[in-house]
């Protein structure tokens, strides 16, 4: 999701009670941060954390971390939050680059991708979020077993993610090219533009790997 820049955008996240201002300070210790040991899921690129937020507001036995590296579009995503009632969610302005810097390895069981950056060029492939290269990161702060969902409504993207993913030594569980008349719709949330995309009558890919 992409929002033109919101002037004093970085001020306001710097003074929000919802963001984790020194995330690498949480490495190891996000058990102490949530107060509990449920288990702990992330959503690399929230936008407007519809889809996060929902999913803590359906399940309080488990936490979340919602992650936006752009402060024009996580302060949207906080405008949400101060309207909900949630103790079991924070957020994060970051790149999902400095992942390992953030979450030792076992502290996420589950990272969510939606509608992520397709980076259509091949000299960009390296930037996309189920490339090689992001795959490897995510297996540093994974539990064992910990899975990966990935959601997009771009076919050619979801095509050489069903490549790379495998390629990057990680086994894909299921997948669908239509999300919304697939088994894999039950207990589907949806994000805002993938209600936006399914409006338009658009197919939504998804895949859940481990």
């Amino acid at each position: 999701m992409r929002l033109r820049h919101i002037p004093g955008a970085e001020e306001k996240i710097a003074k929000s009670p919802y963001v984790i201002q020194d995330p690498s300070s949480e490495k190891g210790h996000w058990k102490e941060r949530f107060g509990n040991d449920f288990p702990i899921e992330a959503e690399i690129g929230m936008g407007k954390g519809k889809f996060i937020m929902e999913l803590a507001r359906m399940h309080p036995d488990r936490n979340y971390v919602g992650i936006e590296r752009y402060p024009s579009v996580l302060l949207r995503g906080l405008e949400k939050r101060e309207q909900i009632e949630c103790s079991n969610i924070w957020f994060l302005c970051m790149d999902a680059k400095l992942l390992p810097e953030v979450f030792e390895k076992g502290e996420l069981t589950t990272l969510y991708l939606n509608f992520s950056d397709p980076w259509p060029k091949d000299r960009h492939a390296k930037r996309r979020l189920t490339s090689p290269e992001f795959m490897k990161i995510y297996r540093q702060v994974l539990a064992d077993g910990g899975t990966v969902e990935f959601k997009t409504d771009n076919q050619e993207l979801f095509r050489y993610s069903l490549e790379s993913i495998p390629a990057a030594g990680w086994e894909i569980l299921s997948y669908t090219f239509d999300l919304h008349h697939s088994p894999l719709a039950l207990g589907n949330v949806m994000t805002e533009y993938e209600a936006k995309f399914a409006g338009e009558g658009k197919a939504i890919c998804k895949l859940v790997c481990r």
